[in-house]
Order: C-alpha cells, then sequence, then structure tokens
C-alpha cells in the first residue's frame, strides 16, 4: 500500500509537467501554422510604370492602397493580397493621364488593381537577401491573370524590404492600347514595385 501511494504521489509530480510540455508542444506547432507575416507600408511602397513609344518613354506611378501577406516557409504557400489604387495612376501629364484612366484602365469601374500570391518558389532565408519567384493571380480591368514574379527579399529580425519588376502585357489582357495615328506606343508596360514592412514572426 505504501509502494501505491508513492506511486500516485509520483504520478502526481509528473502531471503537471506533463501537461507544460503538451501545452508546449501544441502552442508550437499553432504558431508554426501560423506562418510569417509581412505588412507592406504605402509610405514606403512605390509602383512605377514605364511605358516606351516611338519618341521617348511614358513614366509614372501609383499608390499602394493596402498590402499584407503571410508565408508558410515549409511549404511555400503565400496568401493575402497587394492593392493599388488604379485612379492614382498618373505620368506628369493631365491629358494623357485622362486618356489612360478613361480608355485603357477604365478606373472608374475598375478603381482596384491587385495580386494574390499562392505560393513562392525558392527560399526566402530569415536572415539577409534571397530571389525567389512568386506566383499568383493578378487582377486588371475586372479580369484575373495567372502571373509569375521575380523578387528580390531583404529580411532582418523586424523588418524588410522587396522589389519586383514584372510586364503587363495590358493589350493582350483585353485593355485598349492608346496608339493613334501620330503616337505609337509599346503594348505592353513595365511595373517596378518596391516596398518594406514589418514582419512578425511565430
Amino acid at each position: 500500500m505504501k509502494a501505491n501511494a508513492q506511486g500516485c504521489r509520483r504520478g502526481r509530480v509528473r502531471s503537471p509537467l506533463l501537461v507544460a510540455i503538451t501545452f508546449v508542444a501544441i502552442a508550437a506547432v499553432a504558431a508554426d501554422d501560423q506562418g510569417v507575416a509581412f505588412q507592406l507600408d504605402p509610405q514606403r511602397t512605390t509602383v512605377a510604370f514605364t511605358l516606351g513609344d516611338v519618341l521617348h518613354t511614358v513614366r509614372g506611378n501609383f499608390r499602394l492602397k493596402q498590402g499584407a501577406l503571410n508565408l508558410d516557409p515549409a511549404s511555400g504557400k503565400l496568401t493575402g493580397e497587394i492593392v493599388v489604387d488604379a485612379k492614382s495612376g498618373e505620368s506628369g501629364s493631365g491629358m494623357r493621364d485622362r486618356k489612360m484612366h478613361r480608355e485603357v484602365l477604365e478606373s472608374d469601374r475598375y478603381p482596384e488593381i491587385a495580386f494574390h500570391p499562392d505560393r513562392v518558389d525558392g527560399t526566402v532565408l530569415q536572415q539577409g537577401k534571397s530571389s525567389v519567384q512568386v506566383h499568383g493571380t493578378f487582377n486588371i480591368h475586372g479580369s484575373d491573370h495567372e502571373l509569375t514574379v521575380p523578387a528580390e527579399i531583404e529580411m532582418s529580425p523586424d523588418h524588410w524590404t522587396a522589389t519586383l519588376h514584372f510586364a503587363v502585357p495590358y493589350a493582350k489582357w483585353g485593355m485598349k492600347n492608346p496608339s493613334n495615328l501620330f503616337l505609337k506606343v509599346g503594348e505592353s508596360v513595365d511595373i517596378d514595385l518596391t516596398t518594406a514592412g514589418s514582419v512578425t514572426r511565430p
């Protein structure tokens, strides 16, 4: 009986320890499921566009509306969105910009341009620079298009920076080419996105 009582006491001593270990294990799994969260700071983000014509190159920019991403490092799954204000596009020429918004982007009807990623091909290092490919869906002018974007990412303990470059074949995607008898422009526009923001790790 005495031995059994001692065994019970030992069991009771172990029980809190086992509960604590189990709790820590569950918490670790839950944290890992949350992944790494990236916030995009609109004040530190530029969305520049470049469109060539026969006479000169047109340059302009859009403003980021909002952006947040969540990465599962183990699987490469990437969720979230990057949303750009289509109405904010400007190139420095009022006449040209009115034509762009009215005839090409139709920004009154389609006020947002968005990228919804679904995966990262490559490894995003916890510290330092990484070169990866980001795959997802690009929505512009009311239509979704599959897109893979090369990205240069630099990570530090509490913030991140990234640069992305890709081309948007707007004419192929159903938007009007603003070329006329006196002006010929390319049928795709180059986009350069530079962003920075906070990063939260599990």
